[in-house]
């Protein structure tokens, strides 16, 4: 590697350093706030080395990493997004009063760098150690807290995603032993079509798609979802609802970006009936909840079948549709769960029924207002980046007369909005006698008037920043379509 290299890969060099800083920090002085600042201090040069290692993109680093616009626009996703869960945590954690707390940024910001090399992988070897990187880390993240929801929830990830990953490298295997080569650009530039009557070939193919199904949570992949998601603490459930799924989004696309999909009718007719059924699965399903956390489970599963959508569509759209939506479904989530987060009381009880958010907005009403906005974003209402979002997946499913798939998505919208406003208008349907103005599981409800309890200072500066990019981008696309177009334009 010369410096060109160096400078190039910089974002995760100083991703994997910032890991390394906060170990060393909490070796000679444990502090749960100054291993919060060096760990968002980390993220912060991270995102802004992505303008470093810009001039050298497009540039192939070792044979297993490509530093290019797609790759750092992604990693500067990552970031942000891992940025905004590190602020929501340390006030969650704060409340928690665990006696270790601090090893949480650690494995954050491996989280992080695994998610970042996913985004800019260009090889097998490359693709499988980011991914187990990140879904160690993850690991334990889902059980932290230690409470016995929370170590049932990483020891069901963790055995089900040790199994897709034993899929996914089998299928790696075979695909080797079929085309003599792991590099994702080797591959594309084999006539694939040759390959598909072969059943070896076909079974490494279904291997992988289970794999890869596996970590998006897609129908029929997604049975773990709802339980990780309501066990984990909500600051986890928000990273793996969307760094986690946003970095091997990236990878699925950048490879599919050099193979056309549409060169094989049975692939493109698999991802049509996984984008339908995760539809139709996470939207039916989540209708049946009384747990926010796992109706928001369901919709994030929902939200994956949305995008495949725009994955299925042919053009230079179908990248730039991706890439919108995906920054839509980062604000909204992240923001969703940080108000579960925020509104966790002492001792970290969080607020999980569907009940206890009953007049939230008479004791709460400016979190109340900011749930409002990203469940509305979710629902894809208009004056929110969910709606434009969900215009752009719309606009590239139409240009490729994905009339089927757009029927579907339309008739799901439709049943989103029930559950959505179901919950908004519990917050503004008020009690007799008191409301919802504080966590854990309704342990805190006030009298109505009674004032507010404080919101952590760094899950409220998030929650601001969150709701302010929901509205600008929903409101001022084009500022966040033309970084977009200016970053991925070697994939359009």
């Amino acid at each position: 590697m010369g410096p060109a290299d160096l400078f190039a890969a910089l974002p995760l060099i100083l991703a994997a350093a910032s890991s390394v800083a906060v170990m060393l920090v909490i070796a000679f002085y444990r502090n749960h706030g100054l291993a919060a600042f060096v760990t968002l201090a980390g993220l912060a040069v991270s995102f802004a080395s992505i303008i470093v290692a810009a001039p050298y993109a497009p540039r192939k680093v070792t044979g297993l990493l490509v530093i290019d616009g797609y790759a750092l626009f992604f990693m500067g996703l990552i970031f942000a997004g891992t940025f905004a869960v590190a602020m929501l945590a340390h006030g969650y954690l704060e409340k928690k009063l665990l006696a270790e707390r601090e090893e949480f940024y650690i494995l954050l910001l491996l989280a992080a760098t695994g998610a970042a090399v996913l985004a800019a992988s260009a090889h097998f070897a490359s693709f499988f150690l980011g991914l187990e990187t990140l879904s160690v880390s993850l690991y334990a993240l889902v059980s932290y807290t230690g409470s016995e929801k929370a170590v049932e929830a990483g020891v069901k990830y963790l055995v089900l995603a040790a199994v897709s990953s034993a899929f996914l490298l089998f299928g790696m295997a075979l695909v080797y032993a079929q085309l003599g080569t792991m590099e994702f650009s080797g591959i594309a530039g084999m006539a694939l079509g040759a390959y598909m009557g072969d059943p070896v070939f076909l079974g490494a193919l279904a291997l992988i798609a289970a794999g890869v199904g596996f970590k998006l949570a897609v129908a029929p992949f997604h049975m773990w979802t709802p339980d990780v998601y309501e066990g984990a603490p909500a600051p986890v459930s928000a990273f793996v609802a969307t760094v986690s799924k946003g970095a091997v989004f990236a990878l699925f696309l950048r490879y599919f970006a050099m193979v056309d999909i549409h060169q094989s009718r049975s692939l493109v007719l698999a991802v049509a009936v996984i984008s339908i059924g995760s539809m139709f699965i996470g939207n039916l399903l989540a209708l049946l909840q009384n747990n926010v956390k796992r109706i928001l489970a369901y919709s994030s599963i929902a939200h994956l079948g949305y995008l495949l959508v725009a994955f299925l569509a042919a053009g230079a759209l179908r990248v730039t549709a991706s890439a919108y939506y995906l920054v839509s479904y980062f604000i909204t989530m992240i923001g969703a769960f940080g108000v579960v987060t925020v509104l966790a009381g002492k001792g970290g009880g969080e607020m999980e029924d569907i009940e206890d958010y009953r007049g939230l907005a008479a004791g709460r009403p400016v979190i109340a207002a900011v749930f409002s906005a990203m469940l509305f974003s979710l629902a894809g209402i208009p004056l929110t980046a969910g709606f434009i979002g969900k215009f752009y997946v719309m606009a590239a499913g139409a240009g490729s007369s994905l009339w089927t798939l757009l029927i579907a998505l339309a008739v799901n919208s439709a049943i989103g909005l029930y559950y959505y406003v179901r919950v908004i208008v519990i917050m503004y349907s008020g009690r007799e006698a008191e409301a919802v103005a504080g966590g854990g599981g309704g342990e805190t409800a006030l009298a109505a008037g009674a004032p507010e309890a404080a919101v952590p200072f760094g899950g409220g500066l998030a929650l601001a920043g969150l709701t302010l990019a929901l509205v600008w981008f929903g409101v001022y696309p084009p500022a966040l379509l033309y970084i977009i177009q200016k970053m991925i334009h070697s994939l359009m």
